[in-house]
């Protein structure tokens, strides 16, 4: 069983940046591969991006293309979501998710077994 729990949401004015922080408690993301989600009020939950348990391949969304960067230290104590250039439309609940160990990265829901709380990001306009 793996907890994860996001920090670093908040309040952004249009333009600007948040770094997301997931981390594992009591332990590190080694095996697993992360990804981030997001779901917006009355929207179904989105692919935001992903990286491998390796660290070798990451995934984007299209609509974060260009603008997010997912990355890990080498230990994999923590996965991170650097945002930039932050939309009105990036308003959401962030939510990080694991694979079980060795699982490759996708880009649904159905591929995550371990999932935080969530944190929530404002961007206003």
């Amino acid at each position: 069983q793996v907890q994860v729990a996001e920090s670093g949401g908040g309040l952004v004015q249009a333009g600007g940046s948040l770094k997301l922080s997931c981390e594992a408690s009591g332990r590190t993301f080694s095996r697993n591969s992360v990804g981030w989600f997001r779901q917006a009020p009355g929207s179904e939950r989105e692919f935001v991006a992903a990286i491998t348990w390796r660290n070798a391949i990451t995934s984007y969304g299209d609509s974060v293309k260009g603008r997010f960067t997912i990355s890990s230290d080498n230990a994999k104590t923590a996965v991170y979501l650097q945002m930039n250039s932050l939309k009105p439309e990036d308003t959401a609940v962030y939510y990080c998710a694991a694979t079980k160990p060795w699982m490759g990265i996708g880009t649904t829901r159905a591929a995550y077994d371990y999932w935080g709380q969530g944190t929530q990001v404002t961007v206003s306009s």
